[in-house]
C-alpha cells in the first residue's frame, strides 16, 4: 500500500508538469471569410507562487504559443496563487506580449484554497487587462472586439458583459474566467467565449469510454473543450497550474491553440 501511494504521488506530481500541446478547430456560424483560419493561443490557470510542476507547464505552454504565432493570446485568469508568483507571471506575460488578460478568483482572493492570497493585480503591460472592458482590434481588415469579465462582479451576480457588445464588430469575443457565463449570455451574443477554471477537475477517476469523474466538480455542466450553446460557442481551458495540491491526476495541462473556421 504504501508502494501504491508513493507511486499515485510520484505520478499525479509528474503529471501536473506534463503539458499537452493542442490544436482545435473551432467553427463558428457568423464568421467572416476573410477570418477562417485566425488562430488563438488560449491558456489559463498559471497559478503562480506555490510549489508546483505547473510552472512547468506554463513556461513551455508559452514558449510554444510564442512558437506558433497567434493572431491572438488569450489568458482567461488564476494568473497567481500568492503575491510570489507575480514576477514570474510578469515575464512570462512579457514573452507573450500582446496578450489579452482576465483575472480569475484566485487574483481577487475569492477562493476556498487556504493557500492563497491575492497578488492585487492591476497594470499588466505589455499585455491587456481587462476587468468589464472592451476592446476593439483590426485583424485581416475586420474589427474583432474582446470583452473582460471582472470576476468580482461576477461573483456578485451583477455581471452584464453583453451590455458592452459592438453590434457592428465582425467577430466578438468574451473573456471570463467562470465557464458558467455562458449559461447567463443572450442568444448571439458572443461568437466565442473563453473560460477556465474547472482544471478538468485536477483529480480524476477514469470510467472508460473517454468519460471520468472529477472530484472537485463531480456534477458540473462543463468542465473542458468546447461547447455551443444559444449565447455563443465557449472553449473551457483545463488550465496550466493545480490549487488546493500540487497533482494532477488524468486532468492534464494544456495550451490551446484555437483555429477558427466557418460551417
Amino acid at each position: 500500500m504504501g508502494g501504491v501511494a508513493g507511486a499515485a504521488v510520484g505520478w499525479g506530481w509528474f503529471e501536473a508538469g506534463w503539458v499537452r500541446l493542442r490544436t482545435l478547430d473551432v467553427v463558428l456560424p457568423r464568421l467572416p471569410e476573410e477570418l477562417v483560419g485566425l488562430r488563438i493561443a488560449h491558456l489559463s490557470d498559471f497559478h503562480f507562487g506555490l510549489p508546483s510542476r505547473g510552472a512547468v507547464a506554463a513556461e513551455r505552454a508559452v514558449d510554444w504559443a510564442r512558437e506558433r504565432r497567434p493572431d491572438l493570446v488569450a489568458v482567461t485568469g488564476d494568473l497567481v496563487s500568492r503575491p510570489s508568483g507575480e514576477t514570474l507571471l510578469r515575464e512570462h506575460l512579457a514573452r507573450l506580449g500582446q496578450a489579452y488578460v482576465v483575472l480569475g478568483n484566485h487574483d481577487v482572493e475569492h477562493s476556498r484554497d487556504p493557500f492563497s492570497r491575492s497578488a492585487g493585480l492591476t497594470d499588466l503591460s505589455p499585455a491587456r487587462l481587462l476587468v468589464d472592458e472592451a476592446e476593439t482590434v483590426e485583424l485581416r481588415g475586420r474589427r474583432v472586439q474582446i470583452v473582460g469579465v471582472d470576476p468580482r462582479v461576477y461573483w456578485q451576480g451583477r455581471s452584464r458583459p453583453w451590455e458592452l457588445v459592438d453590434e457592428d464588430a465582425d467577430l466578438r469575443i468574451l473573456l471570463c474566467h467562470f465557464p458558467y457565463v455562458l449559461s447567463l449570455l443572450p442568444p448571439g451574443a458572443f461568437d466565442l467565449v473563453l473560460s477556465g477554471h474547472m482544471h478538468d477537475g485536477q483529480i480524476a477517476l477514469p470510467l472508460g469510454h473517454g468519460r471520468k469523474f472529477r472530484f472537485a466538480h463531480p456534477g458540473t455542466r462543463y468542465t473542458t473543450g468546447l461547447y455551443e450553446r444559444p449565447g455563443g460557442t465557449m472553449h473551457v481551458s483545463p488550465g496550466l497550474g493545480t490549487t488546493f495540491v500540487p497533482f494532477r491526476f488524468f486532468a492534464r495541462p494544456e495550451a490551446t491553440e484555437l483555429v477558427l473556421q466557418r460551417p
